[in-house]
């Protein structure tokens, strides 16, 4: 059987879930304990004190049965009614209600007015205006005959009281068990939020606590983080240590080359540049977006700076659209050789670039546009892989790279808890690139 449908109507959160999974139960118990034992109880009850009375009623009117006038009835009966405590007074036809009356809510007066009508066949109507006093009329040889009496006689008093006694006491168990709930689901939210933060490459301070489990769980992700950390860092140091290691070679290598002569030399200079361009492309991915930290900046005036700064060196890109906000948080300097890395693409491999810095309540997008050859869509995602060069679709004799630009922008975008998107310009007509990253 498939629940999919009720999916649509539960709670997202974890706080609703549990607070649902809390309130149901009590609910249902309240609603259970109302049906079963309030109505069969004060049913029961209500049926007996009410046969009682009936019986009372019964042997009243069966001594005023053979009196020749009301007053003679009134005075044989006055001992007995006031004894019994009825109250009775001879009323005109008119005076007669015309039908039973009760409140709405009156439950048990239901119960009152079928007991009394049939123990008594002379009982033609029951009026119960309120819980104190209860009119009952009666068709006798001498008239229409009120009889009135008290209503605990026949009802249980206070039946309400159980109720109101189930409601509150529920309630406040409740309360205090929401409170109890939300201590205990606060470190669970408390670590969701430092691991997302992580995720955006951002270190916030955690301790372990709550439940056990909840600790355990704590203590791994503090595990786990350490070991990234310790692995990004060692991975750092390694490749610093390999570039400063290959540059003292490459350098004797330029200072032995200047020696030869230039048709000898310039071949093999190129050569070596390349190498150092590969060696510096290289480090430069495998620190990805280790450099810098985190802080809230303003992506539109980033976008701009870095849109300067290229058309200074002479490159024909604009900035489009800048939607302005909030200051977000960033790694500037990862989020600029991203941007970088897009903008030299798309002049690489087209003649112009657009960008535009789009927000939305939940994201913001980095989008850059050219009027290449545009990319296919099955090599999307070949696209963002280390060291890949798409050479139907991007001519290597464009560019110097070695195919780690937009590896490097991919790792960028993940660091920032975001994703590399492309797609057809449909403007320009070329390749749509877009860094979309949480608000």
């Amino acid at each position: 059987m498939s629940f999919d449908w009720l999916k649509r109507y539960m709670p997202r959160s974890l706080y609703g879930r549990a607070a649902l999974i809390l309130v149901l139960p009590v609910v249902t118990l309240q609603l259970v304990v109302s049906v079963v034992f309030i109505q069969r109880h004060f049913e029961g009850v209500t049926n007996q004190m009410s046969r009682n009375v009936a019986l009372e009623l019964r042997y009243l009117l069966d001594k005023m049965q053979d009196l020749p006038t009301q007053a003679s009835a009134l005075d044989a009966s006055r001992e007995i009614s006031k004894s019994l405590r009825f109250d009775l007074v001879f009323v005109e036809e008119d005076a007669v209600p015309k039908q039973t009356f009760r409140r709405w809510y009156d439950f048990s007066g239901i119960v009152v007015a079928r007991t009394l009508a049939g123990q008594i066949e002379e009982l033609s109507i029951v009026e119960m205006p309120d819980d104190r006093r209860i009119s009952a009329y009666v068709q006798t040889r001498l008239g229409p005959l009120e009889i009135a009496f008290d209503r605990p006689r026949v009802s249980a008093t206070n039946p309400h009281q159980l109720l109101v006694n189930m409601v509150f006491f529920g309630v406040l168990m409740t309360v205090i068990a929401y409170f109890y709930l939300r201590n205990q689901l606060r470190p669970i939210t408390r670590l969701g939020r430092v691991a997302e933060a992580f995720g955006r490459g951002q270190t916030l301070p955690y301790h372990a606590s709550g439940a056990i489990e909840v600790r355990a769980a704590g203590n791994a992700f503090l595990a786990m983080r350490a070991r990234i950390e310790r692995q990004i860092e060692q991975r750092t140091m390694m490749l610093s240590g390999v570039s400063h290691d290959l540059r003292t070679p490459l350098t004797r290598l330029k200072l032995g080359l200047s020696l030869l002569d230039d048709v000898d030399r310039e071949p093999l200079e190129r050569d070596v540049e390349d190498m150092r361009k590969l060696v510096d492309e290289f480090l430069n991915f495998a620190s990805g977006s280790a450099e810098g930290e985190h802080q809230r900046c303003d992506p539109s005036a980033l976008a701009r700076g870095v849109i300067e700064d290229a058309q200074r060196m002479g490159t024909d890109v604009v900035l489009t659209k800048a939607d302005e906000g909030e200051l977000a948080m960033l790694n500037p300097l990862a989020i600029r050789r991203a941007l970088e890395n897009l903008i030299g693409n798309a002049v690489r491999y087209g003649n112009t670039a657009e960008v535009a810095v789009l927000r939305t309540e939940k994201t913001i997008v980095f989008r850059v546009e050219d009027d290449g050859l545009g990319l296919a869509e099955e090599l999307h995602g070949a696209a963002v892989k280390p060291f890949v060069r798409l050479d139907p679709a991007r001519n290597q004799d464009k560019g110097t790279g070695v195919g780690l630009g937009l590896a490097i922008t991919n790792d960028i975008a993940r660091a920032h808890g975001g994703t590399l998107r492309f797609g057809k310009s449909e403007k320009l007509g070329g390749l749509r690139a877009e860094i979309i990253i949480g608000a």
